[in-house]
């Protein structure tokens, strides 16, 4: 019931929310996700999901999200899938894998899912809702998942081993396991291939040969750096620094530091995380369609809305309790 409660919440906005594009973030304390409109940050949905939602995927027709849930105190061991035009949601279970944490989709729709209590990459099949394939990633804590652009293979971050691992997606089977940093924890594939990897005990970035995973490049990135992300055309990559409540932007092509965004919202009364006192920010996003990024600032309830031409926060909107996931989905563009 309280999940109908929920996703029933804003009901007339709902009806028109899928012609606007829109940001989901998840509230990793208060069970939720929401969408908010990407022109003004307004709330236009609620979702309640299974416990501590980590991670979002979104189909690539709009029409469906896949939420990772954690569990609090206690692992948990299935997927919340989000009807985003219906507003219906369901439960997927994984059985003996708990703590899913990354995620991504295939082309095909499958998901790519990592559980730290079963140190496994997961393949989903989220229309039939079952697990359909298991790569051992070992131990280490593998984390956060990324895919190459032709979906062949995965990369895995380990947090506790401090590494990244390649799986091969056609044999689900690891293939390759490379040092990266202590606490290897954000990953993404640059789009000229090379994997990135954020180092957070060791406050720098890696940046690894995609067969190889051999370290071609370190920077430095002081003050827990957490997540990474690209720009649409390639050009910078944006790394948020959680301790720090930073945003570091790289060039791409010459790996130098090209701005610092201070993330800290001056009217916000801070919260405590896992992760401490402050506020924190994790998830990152860029916005294909607008010259902006988007930032989960964790330990305030808020969502820095960031100028990519200026390197700037232009806004920060109100969220659920402690967000952390982001993802976008597709709609009519405002002129």
């Amino acid at each position: 019931m309280r999940r109908l409660a929920l996703a029933a919440v804003l009901v007339a906005a709902l009806c028109s929310a899928h012609a606007a594009p829109r940001l989901l973030v998840g509230n990793k304390s208060a069970d939720t996700v929401w969408a908010l409109d990407r022109a003004t940050g307004a709330r236009l949905a609620e979702y309640a999901t299974g416990p501590a939602p980590h991670e979002i995927a979104v189909s690539r027709d709009g029409r469906t999200a896949v939420v990772t849930t954690y569990g609090h105190q206690d692992a948990h061991h299935a997927l919340t899938v989000i009807d985003l035009v219906e507003g219906d949601t369901r439960t997927i279970d994984l059985g003996t894998h708990g703590r899913p944490h990354g995620l991504q989709l295939l082309a095909d729709g499958d998901a790519l899912v990592t559980t730290e209590s079963s140190g496994a990459l997961l393949r989903v099949d989220i229309t039939r809702g079952a697990v359909t394939g298991v790569a051992e990633v070992g131990d280490g804590i593998g984390h956060m998942v990324a895919v190459s652009e032709d979906g062949a293979f995965a990369y895995v971050s380990k947090i506790r081993a401090g590494t990244v691992v390649r799986v091969d997606l056609a044999t689900m089977r690891a293939t390759t396991e490379r040092p990266a940093g202590a606490g290897a924890e954000g990953i993404a594939v640059a789009p000229d291939g090379r994997v990135w990897v954020t180092n957070r005990a060791d406050d720098t970035v890696t940046v690894h040969d995609p067969e190889s995973l051999d370290i071609v490049a370190t920077l430095p990135s002081a003050g827990f750096p957490i997540r990474v992300a690209f720009t649409p055309d390639g050009r910078h990559a944006l790394v948020t620094n959680a301790t720090a409540a930073t945003l570091s932007v790289f060039d791409v092509a010459s790996r130098r530091a090209v701005a610092s965004v201070a993330l800290a919202p001056a009217d916000a009364a801070l919260q405590t995380t896992l992760l401490g006192n402050g506020p924190l920010p994790i998830g990152a996003i860029v916005d294909p369609d607008a010259p902006r990024a988007y930032v989960a600032i964790s330990g305030a309830d808020r969502i820095a809305v960031i100028d990519t031409r200026e390197w700037n926060v232009l806004d920060y909107w109100t969220s659920g309790r402690e967000p952390d996931a982001l993802a976008l989905v597709p709609g009519e563009v405002a002129p």
